[in-house]
């Protein structure tokens, strides 16, 4: 997609959360729009938070539907779930550790904020490693080639509890309740690309209407 944003300001807005598996299922479809957004738009990665700060294990029904969750995910998108998470890990129900560390990770570079994303996709969904633990985002920080020292201290710091709120605050005024979603902000004017999964060839055919507007 070759046109230019001539005068008017493009973003895009990808509002996601790192332990959402639609998220993960959306990741390949991802990369094809990212690869033909027009020349001058902006894209950005706001953290929409799943689950708030807990300790407590999953219980068996959670376990049951997030089971079933990545089941139907896999059937949909092709996208690979190794299963042997809930029982090398101790699950619970808490994303936003893994929100604030691609906040961290962003801080050391813009470009770091999408490795971290896949890294903990990767890290929660292939590889039985749980990123609610903290201890396993040091250790993909130092795998992305962070410096794991200054994420470890980024990573509960008021600055980054500052920005995860502000996501979580446009999130809301955007009106986005479902990951993942695709927002385009033309000028002062916003259009919905995808709430929930969609394929890269439909999200592009409303980005091409909204942009003829």
């Amino acid at each position: 997609m070759n046109h230019t944003a001539e005068n008017i300001e493009l973003k895009i807005f990808y509002i996601m959360d790192p332990m959402c598996s639609w998220c993960y299922g959306f990741s390949a479809e991802l990369e094809q729009i990212v690869a033909q957004l027009p020349d001058g738009a902006k894209f950005y990665t706001v953290m929409g938070g799943l689950a708030p700060d807990s300790d407590e294990p999953m219980g068996p029904e959670m376990i049951a539907y997030l089971k079933s969750a990545w089941a139907a995910v896999a059937e949909r998108t092709g996208a690979e779930f190794n299963f042997d998470f809930f029982t090398a890990c101790t699950p619970r129900r808490s994303t936003y550790p893994a929100c604030r560390a691609v906040i961290a990770a962003g801080m050391q570079g813009a470009n770091h904020v999408p490795e971290m994303v896949a890294a903990i996709q990767r890290a929660y969904y292939q590889q039985a490693r749980n990123p609610s633990d903290e201890a396993t985002l040091v250790e993909l920080a130092e795998e992305i080639g962070l410096d794991a020292a200054r994420f470890a201290g980024d990573l509960n710091s008021a600055q980054v509890e500052q920005l995860l709120n502000a996501d979580f605050n446009f999130r809301n005024r955007l009106g986005v309740q479902g990951f993942p979603a695709l927002i385009l902000q033309k000028g002062q004017e916003f259009y919905g690309l995808s709430i929930g999964y969609a394929t890269a060839e439909a999200v592009l055919a409303r980005l091409a209407w909204a942009l003829a507007q």
